[in-house]
């Protein structure tokens, strides 16, 4: 079943990718859009069907497979030893960072002032603990999603907190390539376990364009940094008004 989900997951993805709505379906599968709509939350396809969407968005059922293999055969989320083991070595986090954007091992010598004993020194330390594999000629394979999840109260979380935080957020975020969203509003608990889901997808989702865009060539990408956050929470001033009745 959840291999199942995953699959829809990425079907939906991709139906988005090519502009595709449900109505757009109803047509070539000789169903209403409510009927298709019913078939995705109850994740019920017969291959048949699924064979007719991915044509009709031009793709083929290996190529949707494919993007289910490339999502699901990465960890998503660190031992606590791999993130201390990280966030000791300073070179070894930057070269994480660039690996896991997909820099290659010649791109990485050209731009950086690392030496070539000590690119392939950090590489055999993120092998050693199981981040990516280290091939012949120096090639890289990842074993991790590009943007694993980080433990809560964790190394790398700890990490970010004293050393990139206040840094990232210094930014007016005035810059044509940058954005900064401020959203305030109540939820329910159901609300937010929904929400959550969501950006749970978001995150997918730019981890699934980060490696269908490995492929443009070095000069055609920027390295972007992307904080998704949400917690309870109140501007400390607007505490003193609160009456001392709903205060605990």
């Amino acid at each position: 079943m959840q291999q199942t989900s995953a699959l829809i997951s990425v079907l939906k993805r991709s139906l988005k990718e090519h502009g595709v709505t449900y109505a757009d379906l109803a047509k070539p599968l000789d169903l209403s859009e409510a009927s298709i709509k019913r078939l995705f939350a109850d994740e019920s396809f017969s291959l048949k069907r699924l064979d007719m969407i991915c044509a009709h968005i031009g793709m083929n059922m290996s190529e949707l497979f494919t993007k289910l293999e490339q999502l699901q055969d990465y960890i998503s989320e660190l031992t606590e030893e791999q993130e201390r083991t990280i966030v000791t070595d300073e070179r070894l986090i930057v070269v994480m960072q660039l690996v896991f954007s997909d820099w290659k091992f010649d791109d990485i010598l050209k731009k950086f002032t690392l030496s070539k004993p000590e690119l392939i020194n950090a590489l055999v330390k993120l092998d050693k603990i199981g981040l990516i594999e280290l091939l012949p000629n120096n090639r890289i394979k990842l074993l991790t999603a590009h943007n694993f999840k980080w433990r809560k109260d964790g190394p790398l979380q700890a990490f970010f907190r004293e050393n990139v935080q206040n840094e990232f957020f210094q930014s007016d975020f005035k810059e044509h390539n940058s954005s900064l969203i401020y959203m305030n509003g109540m939820l329910s608990a159901d609300a937010y376990k929904e929400f959550q889901k969501k950006l749970n997808e978001f995150s997918k989702d730019f981890d699934l364009l980060c490696k269908s865009d490995s492929k443009t060539p070095l000069e055609q990408r920027l390295g972007y940094g992307v904080v998704l956050a949400i917690r309870p929470w109140a501007v400390t001033f607007s505490k003193r008004y609160v009456r001392n009745t709903l205060k605990n």
